[in-house]
């Protein structure tokens, strides 16, 4: 069954980070281990990562055209795949599934961060591996020193709130249109798929579902995309954007948006583009062209935008507040920034790196959001 992303968007770094991609021109069951390891211990709460098997790398980055696997052999490399799982305390099995591509087999190898995390993978298959913690450091599997096997430890007390399952709502909360829509909207190979499947089948595949079969339920992030009504689950799943008419404050109209969190950040920008980017044409003589300037940059709103509803909490419910100034556009998401970040830090550092998401599957959906906006950028949003 085909994994709800679009793989050759994948291999080419327009949808997920190189560090959450690990390539290998042929089947080494030890090394794959470790990467199954590393990805699903999610040390950074990115959602884990994908192995591509039949793919050569250089430099950390795929070769393309694959390799390619021997068709013969794609069967026992997923028969050994089962029996690995079992190698790993405790139990894991990541989701994975054959493709072809350019004409050349390969396998694709689905880790998203697991629910019991951490896990220990065999040091080396023989009669004396050690388990051990594995972590991803850049690009590659690596052991976990002391400081980093205390972090999973913490981190094992939780599981990121977008990756819970709701106990609130009832499977038939999910849209079976929307998710339809969006497999397509990827090119997933799943969205043919789904036409043949159940609802409760579809959600499992995308792993946007969770708890026994006979009482499958949504996972919070399968609500906040797929239901027609995420507020209705968390409160604070609307945006309140205010347009300023001058600098007092005292003037200004207000709008609230709300609906599955992808189809509201398109309404945001396209509202925010319509109604407050404006375009100043000059026109310079002796020049054929005229210079257009813009009161803001559309790409910075893009991203700060964005990024508002990716690295806020759902637990609050408060919701974005979005403030349209004539010379300022101010974005409030709440609770802020992660630690180490602090306010001082943003004030008196030029370049800050922080690794640690807050939605680790929130953060799956908007990468995929955001290629697609930057392909329509001036256009159609999103």
């Amino acid at each position: 069954m085909s994994l709800p992303v679009n793989t050759e968007q994948i291999l080419n770094g327009e949808t997920v980070e190189w560090e959450r991609i690990e390539c290998k021109q042929g089947w080494n069951p030890e090394d794959v281990i470790h990467t199954i390891g590393a990805f699903a211990n999610d040390i950074n709460n990115w959602g884990g990562g994908y192995i591509f098997i039949g793919v050569a790398e250089k430099d950390g980055i795929p070769q393309l055209p694959p390799v390619g696997l021997h068709a013969g052999s794609l069967d026992g490399i997923q028969k050994e795949l089962l029996n690995l799982s079992h190698k790993i305390q405790p139990y894991y099995a990541p989701v994975y599934q054959p493709y072809l591509l350019n004409g050349k087999h390969i396998l694709v190898i689905w880790v998203p961060g697991g629910d019991n995390r951490p896990y220990k993978a065999p040091s080396t298959l023989g009669a004396k591996g050690q388990h051990r913690y594995y972590v991803r450091r850049g690009s590659s599997s690596v052991v976990a020193n002391q400081q980093e096997e205390r972090l999973l430890f913490e981190m094992a007390k939780r599981i990121p709130f977008d990756d819970r399952v709701n106990h609130h709502s009832k499977i038939e909360d999910l849209n079976f249109g929307l998710i339809r829509s969006f497999l397509e909207e990827i090119k997933s190979d799943l969205a043919k798929e789904a036409v043949h499947m159940s609802l409760n089948e579809l959600a499992q595949q995308m792993r946007i579902a969770g708890g026994p079969h006979e009482a499958l339920l949504p996972l919070n992030v399968g609500l906040l995309f797929f239901s027609e009504q995420p507020d209705k689950y968390f409160p604070g799943a609307k945006t309140d954007l205010v347009i300023h008419q001058d600098k007092s404050g005292t003037v200004f109209t207000e709008k609230i948006l709300a609906g599955p969190i992808q189809q509201q950040l398109r309404n945001v920008l396209s509202f925010i583009q319509t109604n407050v980017i404006k375009e100043k044409v000059i026109k310079v003589s002796a020049r054929i062209e005229v210079e257009r300037v813009y009161n803001f940059p559309l790409a910075a709103v893009e991203e700060v935008v964005a990024n508002a509803f990716y690295h806020r909490s759902y637990e609050q419910d408060s919701p974005i507040e979005i403030n349209c100034f004539p010379d300022r556009i101010e974005v409030l998401s709440f609770p802020g920034p992660l630690p180490p970040v602090t306010k001082a830090i943003l004030k008196k550092e030029r370049r800050i790196v922080a690794r640690q998401y807050r939605n680790r599957r929130v953060g799956f959906f908007k990468r995929t959001e955001t290629y697609r906006r930057e392909g329509n950028r001036f256009s159609h949003y999103l």
